[in-house]
């Protein structure tokens, strides 16, 4: 994976305000030798850290990773408009979220119909889309939850209808 592809991947999937130097110390470090385990990994990538916010770095770091080797928002959007097809009127599209690159797809097929959030309108003006939104806010965890299950602090609950028949 080239500089420029790397860049890319730690900045949108992994919100690193340092994805152009992290992209450049692995590529620089691949042209020397083969990065071939995780020790490696982090011998190239920790000293671009703060050590306070160390750990909650480098989990992006790797979460970028895995949303890209797994495909994780190609798939996503592959579920949200086989959904869109597959409900009923009156059917209910309900997805939990724990990402902010997921939560906006989400946010857009459920407002617009489509991912990336451009609203197709109507002579009158009104949005035509195959859902009406169930929470106009999204849901998320209170404190009491958190505090028992600390994993769920990222997440989002959107909830949405389907309404028509045609999309």
């Amino acid at each position: 994976c080239e500089e420029g592809k790397l860049t890319d991947i730690f900045y949108l999937y992994g919100e690193l305000k340092n994805s152009r130097k992290l992209a450049s110390a692995i590529v620089k470090a691949r042209a020397t030798q083969r990065i071939a385990t995780i020790g490696e990994f982090l011998e190239i990538v920790k000293p671009l850290f703060d050590r306070e916010r160390e750990k909650k770095e480098l989990a992006k770091v790797f979460q970028a990773l895995r949303i890209e080797v797994n495909q994780e928002m190609e798939a996503l959007k592959e579920m949200l408009y086989a959904a869109t097809k597959a409900l009923k009127p009156g059917g209910r599209l309900v997805v939990i979220t724990y990402h902010s690159l997921e939560d906006r797809i989400v946010k857009n097929i459920m407002k617009t119909g489509n991912v990336e959030g451009k609203a197709e309108k109507d002579f009158f003006g009104n949005v035509l889309t195959p859902f009406r939104l169930v929470n106009n806010k999204v849901i998320v965890p209170d404190k009491e939850e958190i505090e028992r299950n600390p994993r769920s602090r990222s997440a989002k609950l959107r909830i949405a209808e389907k309404v028509m028949n045609n999309q």
